[in-house]
């Protein structure tokens, strides 16, 4: 049920109850029912994990945001080359890296704080401003469903069709209203709250890392994570944008990142006209785009928010050497961008993509040994949910 803000209402527990079994019964592409997560949780997983959702079918929003690196993107060849995933329309292709799905609920409503700059929003530039529905998190789940380069949808109208047609059905009309269908506007923003509840939920948005093991008593770091988290949160400056306990501030900067030069966008004659001469400009281009001033907007070209570090070295495998960092992609191992950060502007880098606003005081030339620099990758390692924690001994 929803109330007149399109906020789901309380549901009586036989109802629940009843719709939980039904979807555990017809639910059989998606993952299997997890007793952990609300109704609106569960339908917002059954979503996710979709593959019916796109035109062709064959996409859902795991594809691109796989549970096993990160929630992030899974696929080993791609992340080695461009980083950049084809749509379902197999040709086409995005501009930047998919971020984590996780830990990003509490990115608040795009905003200019004086002493932070640009905070909040969702997507690499901040265009989910949060504005609409008042939720960036929900604004950007119902982002790539409708995007031609994306999961390609038609219409919103043809997207609440093929829920409606789905074995899930009943539960979403459960969550939602019987008159859900009725109203294609609600219906669409209902998928993205509900998948944006699965995103914040238990299982995608975890705290279940060493990390947090070790905050609560119940692990013990080595002497090289501790080491790590020290530099961490001290002389590698890591900690001024990576703010514990999401490891992002949900700002934006512009790291001096090079251009991928694999990049499939580059190659995308019918929705990139520019060719390789295009330059990803991040925030500052979408806020031109909205219609702020010059001003404004040349004060944040090329900035890209900040990533939650959350899972930065999750991977389904040891020695899995498929991850891709930063928004296009570039770097490919954890120690690799450490290092950039480390010699950006003492060691031998491609020039950045974008030349202006480059972050030089907290970066750059941070006279980290290769010693310390591998202490800072396995404190970030510590940071993989699924750990599980043996008792300590007594002491």
């Amino acid at each position: 049920m929803v109330d007149s803000h399109g906020h789901p209402r309380k549901v009586h527990a036989p109802i629940l109850i009843a719709a939980a079994m039904v979807l555990l019964l017809l639910l059989g592409a998606a993952p299997a029912f997890a007793a952990h997560l609300t109704p609106t949780e569960q339908l917002g997983k059954a979503l996710f994990f979709d593959t019916n959702l796109s035109s062709p079918v064959g996409q859902s929003c795991a594809t691109c945001h796989g549970p096993a690196v990160g929630w992030t993107g899974p696929e080993r060849s791609v992340n080695r080359a461009g980083a950049v995933y084809p749509g379902a329309v197999p040709t086409r292709f995005g501009n930047r890296k998919p971020p984590s799905a996780a830990y990003g609920g509490d990115s608040p409503i795009l905003h200019f704080d004086a002493a932070a700059g640009w905070v909040g929003g969702m997507f690499w530039d901040g265009r989910a401003t949060g504005q609409t529905l008042g939720d960036p998190l929900a604004e950007q789940a119902m982002g790539p469903f409708l995007n031609p380069l994306e999961m390609n949808v038609a219409s919103a109208a043809d997207l609440v069709a093929m829920v409606r047609a789905s074995a899930y059905a009943g539960l979403f009309r459960t969550v939602w209203g019987p008159g859900i269908w009725n109203d294609v506007d609600a219906a669409y923003v209902a998928i993205g709250r509900s998948i944006a509840a699965f995103e914040r939920s238990s299982e995608v948005s975890a705290f279940t890392s060493k990390y947090d093991a070790y905050l609560k008593g119940e692990a013990d770091l080595t002497g090289r994570e501790s080491q790590g988290m020290a530099l961490f949160m001290g002389k590698a400056k890591c900690s001024q944008c990576h703010v514990p306990p999401n490891f992002t501030d949900f700002t934006y900067d512009n790291l001096g990142v090079p251009r991928n030069p694999l990049n499939p966008f580059y190659r995308e004659p019918d929705w990139n006209p520019l060719g390789r001469s295009w330059v990803d400009t991040g925030l500052g281009g979408y806020l031109k785009a909205a219609g702020y001033s010059a001003a404004v907007y040349d004060a944040a070209w090329g900035k890209q928010k900040v990533p939650t570090l959350r899972n930065v070295a999750l991977a389904p495998r040891p020695y899995f050497f498929a991850k891709a960092y930063t928004h296009n992609g570039y770097f490919k191992s954890l120690w690799q961008i450490v290092h950039f950060y480390n010699t950006r502007d003492v060691g031998f880098w491609p020039s950045p993509e974008v030349a202006a606003n480059v972050n030089t005081s907290e970066m750059g030339d941070l006279h980290l040994t290769h010693a310390e620099e591998l202490q800072i990758v396995a404190f970030m390692e510590t940071l993989s949910d699924g750990y599980r924690s043996s008792p300590l001994p007594c002491h």
